[in-house]
């Protein structure tokens, strides 16, 4: 019988995930070619796995609102991965009203959505609905930027997982 060490940080940290009363065990994982029984370490073993759209729900207790209209709203800036949702609306008396999202690390800004009116013609309106998850860094904040009083960008945004990749359920949801 021979026994092989397996140094996998994926599996260690599902490990601790799965069986928290092992988390200060402090032994490798190890295989061996001796047939012995298996733990599932899935989440459909854990008897408590959520539909990923369920699990980003936004809830009462577990959403911030953000709104930007001639200004801009900060919208998160702490660590983790973030479902943000929301509605970007122009009304345009002019060309150039623009709408946006950025993320910035404090010395660089990089947009990563854009509504831009163009045409300048009277009435010439237009309302976009976005929904997209985004991961931050210690150090980085994502706004909600409106260039104008012509354009309006508002939403909501929940936390759906740290940095760790942990999902966070939403306030007052505790999975049977």
């Amino acid at each position: 019988m021979s026994i092989s060490t397996v140094t996998s940080e994926a599996l260690q940290l599902k490990l601790r995930q799965l069986l928290p009363s092992q988390q200060g065990f402090g032994t490798d994982l190890s295989a061996s070619d001796t047939i012995i029984p298996v733990i599932d370490l899935t989440s459909a073993a854990e008897g408590s796995d959520v539909p990923e759209y369920l699990q980003t729900s936004l809830a009462f207790g577990s959403q911030t609102a953000f709104s930007a209209q001639n200004g801009s709203d900060l919208i998160e800036n702490s660590p983790g991965f973030y479902r943000i949702y929301g509605t970007s609306h122009i009304e345009s008396q002019g060309s150039g009203v623009t709408c946006t999202i950025t993320v910035t690390d404090g010395s660089t800004t990089k947009v990563i959505y854009t509504h831009k009116s163009f045409s300048g013609a009277v009435g010439d309106t237009g309302t976009i609905l976005f929904d997209f998850i985004v991961f931050l860094t210690v150090g980085e904040s994502i706004s909600a930027v409106s260039s104008l009083s012509e354009g309006l960008i508002v939403g909501s945004s929940r936390q759906v997982a740290d940095t760790n990749g942990t999902l966070v359920q939403p306030v007052g949801f505790t999975p049977q």
